[in-house]
C-alpha cells in the first residue's frame, strides 16, 4: 500500500510530540518531497518550525500552505498567533480580516480585528469595529456582565488613546452601571474633566475618590489641578481639611512638607515627627527620605530630632520646656533609629553607628536595628561586616523569607557565594539544590547579585552562567506570552492584553537584564583581551618570580586547592546526577510541550568561547534598541566595537553618548583612545576616513588629544572621578608622565566634591590593575591615606596576611580580588 504525503507529515509531527526530533523533520521533509502541493504538509512543517521557536520560518510554511488552501481556518488561525508573537502588525491585521470573512459571528474575529487597528493606532476603525461587535451582545441595561464590562472600558482605553476625551467622558457615563470596576469609572471621569476644563466638576470626582482612599497621592495631584489653589494658604487648606475628615491619613500630613519652608516646614514637620515616634513607625525616614535634596529641610529635621533625643534622654518628652505625659522608653528607640538612618544618608558613618549601637544596647532583639547596622556596613564598604549583621538580623527570624533574600543578597555582595547558597536553601523546594531551584523560579536578583560575585573573584565561566540563564528568563518571559494571544480574547480581558504586549515590546528594559548583559559585556571584553591560557602555562609563569621558600610555599597551596577542588567537584557531580534523575521526568513532559532539551550551560565553555566580542553583540543588541537613553549602553557598545576595529560603528557610539552627557568621564577615555585609533590607521577608505574627520572635528574643535585632556581635567579640577578618567588618560598618552598623571587621580584635598568610598575605590582599583603601571609605593600611600578618612572600609585596611603581600608582588590584578576574597 502506497504511503501518501500526508501520513509522512502526520507521523513526523506524531515523532516530534515524542520528542524525536531529528525522525520527525526526515518524516515531514519527505513527505514534502513526496507532494511539494500538499497544505497538510506545509501546515505540519509550520507546527514542527513553531515547537522549535524559528517562527520566521514557521510563518513562511503558514504562507505557503495558504497558498494552496485559502479557507482553512487552522492555517489562517496559527498564522495570526505567529505575527502577533512577531509584532507583524500588518500581516496580522490581513489574517484576522479573513478570519472575519470566514467567521463573522464568532466573538474572537471582531475582537482580534480590531485590536490589530488600535495596536497600529488607527483608532477610528477600531472603535467602529468595537461599537459594531458591542451593538451586537444581548446584555439587559440593568445586568451586570463582566466581559461585557470588560469590552466598555476596552472602548473608553481606545477613545483616551485617540485624545477623544469629550467622547470618552459621554462613553463611560452611559455605560457606568454596567461597568464592574466602580473605582475605575470614577477616574476615568476625574481624568477626562481635568483635560476638558471642567474643573470644579472634577473637583468634587477626586474629593469622593480621597473619601475611598486618602492615601493615593495621584488623587491629591488631581484635586490640587481641580481646584488650582493660589497661594500657600489655600493649597494648605486643601490637606488640611482632608486631615480633619481622615485624622489617621498619612498623606494629607506628608504631602505639604514637599512644598511648604522655613518656619511653616518646621511646624509641620515636628507635628509628623512626633506623632510618628510615639506610635513607633519604622518606615518613618523612607517616608522623609525624598526631602533629603534640600539643604534647609535637612537641617531642620536634624535639629529637631537631635533635640528630641537629648530631651527623651533626661526627662522622656519631647521638649524640657513641656509639661505633659511622658514618652514610653520604646519613643528614645525609634528616634535613635531615625538618627541612625539620618546620618547614613548624610554619609556621616561614624555618628551613625554610634545611634544604632545605642538602640540595639537598648533593645537587643529588634531586626530592623540589625537590619539597619548592615545597611551602615554596607554604604561604608565594609561588606564582610555588613554581611554578618545582616546574618545575625535574619537568626533572630528564621521564618521571614525578606530578611533571608536580605542576608543572603548580602553575602553574595561579599562574595560568600556558597553561604548565599545555603541561607536561600532555607526556603527553596527540597530534593534539589537551591541554585537549581532559583533558577527553576526565575529568582533573577539572586542571579544578577551572584554573577557580579563570581565576576569579582575571577570565575569568568561562572559568572557568564549566571548571566546566560538571566537571558533564558527573558527569553522565556517572551515565549509565555503565546498562550494569552487566544486565551485573552476567550476571556475578554482586553486591557490586561494590550498592556501584556506593550510590556513584552520593552521586557529586556528591565535592570535585571541590564545587570545581566553589563556583566556578561564586561567579562567578554576581559576575555577577549586576556584569553585564558592552560593554568599550567600560566603557574609556570609566575613561579619564575618567586624564591624556593615561596615556590615551595605556593606549590603546596595549590595542590590543597586542588584536593579540595576535586572534592568539590566530585560532590557537585554526585548531586547533579541525584537531581538530574529527580527531573528527568518532569523535563520530559516539558520537553514534549516546547522544543527539546536545550543546551546545557557549562562555566568551561563559556569563558572558553572562540570568539567573546560576537557573544557580548547578542547581549548588547537590547540595550542599544531599549535602553539607548542610558550612556552605559553606548560605553559598552564602544567598548566592543574597538576591539573589533569598527570605526563608523565606534563613532555611533560616541556620538550617541555626546548627545546623552558629553561630560561623563568614561566617555572622555573613549573619546581619546577612538581619536587616538583613527590617528594611527593610515589605511582607512578615504570616504570612512573623510566622516571621522568631520565627526571628530565636531567634539575636538582643532585641539590635539592632550590640551583637550588637559581642559577636561582644568574643567572638573572638583571631582575625582573625572581626575581619574584624565589621569588615566594622560598616562596612555605619555608614559613618562606617570608620577604626574598619578598625584592627579590620588588628589584628596577638601576642594573634592565626590569624595565617597564607591569613588576612592575606583581609584584603588585603578592604581592596583594597571591602569598607571607599576605603581606599588603610591598604591600603598593612597591606600593609607583613604584608610585614614573611611576607617571601617574593608578595601582600604592595610594587609596583616604575608601571603598576600606576596601575591600583590607577582601579580597585581589578582590582589583586587583575592584581598577580598581572603578577607571574607
Amino acid at each position: 500500500m502506497e504511503v501518501t504525503s500526508e501520513t509522512l507529515a502526520m507521523k513526523g509531527l506524531t515523532l516530534n510530540c515524542l520528542g524525536k526530533k531529528e525522525e520527525a523533520y526526515e518524516f515531514v521533509r519527505k513527505g514534502l518531497r513526496n507532494d511539494v502541493k500538499s497544505h497538510v504538509c506545509w501546515h505540519v512543517y509550520g507546527l514542527l518550525q513553531r515547537s522549535d521557536k524559528k517562527y520566521d520560518e514557521a510563518i513562511k510554511c503558514y504562507r505557503n500552505a495558504l497558498k494552496l488552501d485559502k479557507d482553512n481556518l487552522q492555517i489562517l488561525r496559527d498564522l495570526s498567533l505567529l505575527q502577533i508573537q512577531m509584532r507583524d502588525l500588518e500581516g496580522y491585521r490581513e489574517t484576522r480580516y479573513q478570519l472575519l470573512q470566514l467567521r463573522p459571528t464568532q466573538r474572537a474575529s471582531w475582537i482580534g480585528y480590531a485590536i490589530a487597528y488600535h495596536l497600529l493606532k488607527d483608532y477610528d476603525m477600531a472603535l467602529k469595529l468595537l461599537e459594531e461587535f458591542r451593538k451586537t451582545q444581548q446584555i439587559p441595561p440593568n445586568k451586570i456582565d463582566y466581559e461585557y464590562s470588560e469590552l466598555i472600558l476596552y472602548q473608553n482605553q481606545v477613545m483616551r488613546e485617540a485624545d477623544l476625551f469629550q467622547e470618552s467622558l459621554e462613553h463611560i457615563e452611559t455605560y457606568e452601571k454596567q461597568i464592574c470596576d466602580k473605582l475605575i469609572v470614577e477616574e476615568i471621569k476625574g481624568e477626562m474633566l481635568l483635560k476638558l476644563g471642567r474643573l470644579k466638576e472634577a473637583g468634587e470626582v477626586y474629593k469622593e475618590l480621597i473619601e475611598r482612599n486618602a492615601e493615593n497621592w495621584y488623587y491629591y495631584e488631581g484635586l490640587e489641578k481641580a481646584l488650582q489653589p493660589s497661594t500657600l494658604e489655600e493649597r494648605l487648606q486643601i490637606y488640611e481639611e482632608v486631615s480633619k475628615r481622615h485624622p489617621r491619613a498619612v498623606s494629607p500630613r506628608r504631602l505639604p512638607l514637599n512644598f511648604v519652608s522655613g518656619e511653616k516646614f518646621r511646624e509641620l514637620m515636628d507635628k509628623f515627627l512626633r506623632v510618628n515616634f510615639s506610635k513607633g513607625c519604622p518606615p518613618l525616614f523612607t517616608t522623609l527620605k525624598s526631602l533629603y535634596y534640600n539643604p534647609e529641610k535637612v537641617s531642620t529635621i536634624q535639629e529637631l530630632v537631635t533635640g528630641y533625643e537629648a530631651s527623651l534622654k533626661t526627662c522622656d518628652l519631647f521638649s524640657t520646656c513641656e509639661n505633659g505625659e511622658k514618652e514610653p522608653p520604646t519613643t528614645l528607640l525609634w528616634v535613635r533609629y531615625f538618627l541612625a538612618q539620618h546620618f547614613d544618608k548624610l554619609g556621616q558613618c561614624s555618628l551613625a553607628l554610634d545611634y544604632i549601637n545605642a538602640a540595639i544596647a537598648s533593645t537587643p532583639t529588634l531586626i530592623e536595628l540589625f537590619y539597619l547596622k548592615a545597611k551602615i556596613y554596607k554604604h561604608v564598604g565594609n561588606l564582610k561586616e555588613a554581611a554578618k549583621w545582616m546574618d545575625e538580623a535574619q537568626s533572630l527570624d528564621t521564618a521571614d523569607r525578606f530578611i533571608n533574600s536580605k542576608c543572603a543578597k548580602y553575602m553574595l555582595r561579599a562574595n560568600m557565594v556558597k553561604d548565599a547558597e545555603e541561607m536561600c536553601s532555607k526556603f527553596t523546594r527540597e530534593g534539589t539544590s537551591a541554585m537549581e531551584n532559583l533558577n527553576e523560579m526565575q529568582c533573577m536578583w539572586f542571579q544578577t547579585e551572584c554573577a557580579a560575585a563570581y565576576q569579582r573573584l575571577g570565575k569568568y565561566g561562572d559568572a557568564l552562567k549566571k548571566c546566560h540563564e538571566v537571558e533564558r528568563h527573558f527569553f522565556e518571559i517572551t515565549d509565555d506570552q503565546f498562550d494569552f494571544h487566544t486565551y485573552c480574547m476567550r476571556k475578554m480581558t482586553l486591557r490586561a492584553y494590550v498592556d501584556l504586549l506593550r510590556l513584552e515590546d520593552v521586557l529586556r528594559k528591565h535592570a535585571f537584564y541590564f545587570k545581566a548583559a553589563r556583566s556578561a559585556i564586561e567579562i567578554y571584553l576581559k576575555l577577549h583581551d586576556n584569553p585564558l591560557t592552560n593554568e599550567s602555562k600560566e603557574q609556570e609563569v609566575n613561579s619564575e618570580n618567586l624564591s624556593a621558600k615561596e615556590l615551595k610555599k605556593m606549590l603546596s597551596k595549590q595542590r590543597r586547592a586542588q584536593k579540595k577542588a576535586k572534592l568539590e567537584e566530585e560532590r557537585k557531580h554526585a548531586e547533579r546526577e541525584r537531581q538530574q534523575k529527580n527531573q528527568k521526568k518532569k523535563r520530559d513532559e516539558e520537553e514534549e510541550e516546547t522544543s527539546g532539551p536545550r543546551e546545557e550551560l557549562v562555566p568551561e565553555k563559556l569563558e572558553r568561547v572562540e570568539n567573546p566580542l560576537e557573544e557580548a553583540i547578542k547581549f548588547l543588541i537590547p540595550l542599544k534598541n531599549l535602553i539607548g537613553d542610558d550612556i552605559e549602553t553606548h560605553l559598552l557598545a564602544f567598548e566592543i566595537y574597538f576591539r573589533k576595529g569598527k570605526f563608523l560603528l565606534m563613532l555611533q557610539s560616541v556620538k550617541r553618548a555626546f548627545a546623552i552627557n558629553s561630560n561623563n568621564p568614561w566617555l572622555h577615555e573613549c573619546l581619546i583612545k577612538f581619536s587616538k585609533a583613527v590617528s594611527d590607521h593610515s589605511n582607512l577608505p578615504e570616504i570612512v576616513s573623510k566622516v571621522l574627520t568631520q565627526e571628530m572635528q565636531k567634539i575636538f574643535v582643532n585641539k590635539n588629544l592632550e590640551s583637550f585632556n588637559e581642559e577636561f581635567l582644568k574643567h572638573n579640577a572638583t571631582s575625582i572621578q573625572h581626575q581619574l578618567s584624565g589621569a588615566k588618560m594622560m598616562y596612555f598618552l605619555d608614559k613618562s608622565r606617570q608620577e604626574k598623571a598619578i598625584a592627579v587621580a590620588t588628589r584628596l584635598d577638601k576642594n573634592m566634591r565626590d569624595k565617597n568610598v564607591k569613588t576612592l575605590t575606583k581609584v584603588f582599583e585603578a592604581l592596583l590593575d594597571g591602569s598607571f603601571g607599576s605603581c606599588h609605593t603610591q598604591c600603598e600611600e593612597y591606600q593609607a591615606a583613604c584608610h585614614k578618612l573611611f576607617p571601617f572600609t574593608s578595601a582600604f585596611m592595610p594587609a596583616t596576611n604575608e601571603d598576600d603581600s606576596s601575591i600583590a608582588s607577582v601579580n597585581h590584578t589578582a590582589i583586587n580580588h583575592d584581598l577580598l576574597s581572603n578577607e571574607i
